[in-house]
């Protein structure tokens, strides 16, 4: 993928995705209670702006944090955010996406929130082959996927929207099937001021359909000790 499809999208993004973290950070933390800070490095792939980085600092005290983020304009957004952090010299952003990260080789934990699709299935195969060996014993990893499973159209959503201030900033997107398992998606965003249309973004990207079934098979085909299936979240220990 090239990642610089997230310009367009880059100053929608934080705030569109702090409602879906509301639940999504209890659910996270919950996975991550109890690790051992002295098991390794905590990794996180596609840190994005932050949000879940937050819950990585705030469930895992003491642990030295890899946060892997490969687009500029989500690392600029992630490193400001972490300067404001009195933890911040815990974590290192690091510019690449999953395949192309050195791992650590002792892992306490890792995860992986809303970007296991932008993996082909052999690169994702190939990461979880290189990822569970390195986990501590017991360490969680953990994934979520997002519908749908297979590659079939998605017609536009309603738009999702949030304030800050007067404006009012709001996304939609719909996808196509480009392969047996592989959508494109188009995003479109707008910044209102009432009914007056200020800014409006169009960006596309492509993304892997994969299951929970599917990614836990594979999963414990790499080695995990155990794996448990909660919605859309798929968790495995070393």
């Amino acid at each position: 993928m090239n990642y610089r499809e997230y310009a367009p999208s880059a100053e929608y993004l934080h705030l569109l995705s702090r409602p879906m973290w509301t639940s999504l950070s209890g659910r996270l933390a919950a996975v991550l209670a109890g690790v051992d800070p002295a098991g390794g490095v905590v990794v996180e792939f596609g840190a994005g702006t932050g949000l879940g980085t937050d819950v990585l600092l705030d469930t895992v005290p003491d642990a030295p944090v890899l946060a892997a983020e490969p687009s500029p304009e989500l690392r600029a957004v992630l490193l400001a955010r972490l300067a404001a952090r009195p933890d911040a010299d815990r974590v290192t952003v690091y510019p690449a996406g999953a395949a192309d990260l050195p791992l650590p080789d002792r892992i306490a934990a890792a995860v992986g929130m809303h970007m296991i699709g932008h993996l082909a299935p052999g690169d994702r195969r190939a990461l979880f082959t290189a990822l569970v060996p390195r986990l501590a014993p017991g360490a969680p990893v953990v994934f979520n996927v997002q519908p749908p499973e297979t590659a079939v159209e998605v017609p536009e959503s309603e738009p999702f929207a949030v304030r800050a201030g007067r404006l009012r900033y709001e996304g939609r997107g719909r996808a196509e099937p480009v392969g047996p398992d592989r959508l494109r998606w188009t995003m479109t965003y707008r910044t209102l001021d009432g009914d007056a249309e200020i800014t409006t973004a169009v960006t596309h990207y492509d993304w892997w359909t994969v299951s929970a079934t599917t990614l836990a098979a594979e999963l414990r085909a790499a080695g995990a000790s155990s794996v448990d299936i909660d919605g859309d979240l798929v968790a495995a220990r070393g």
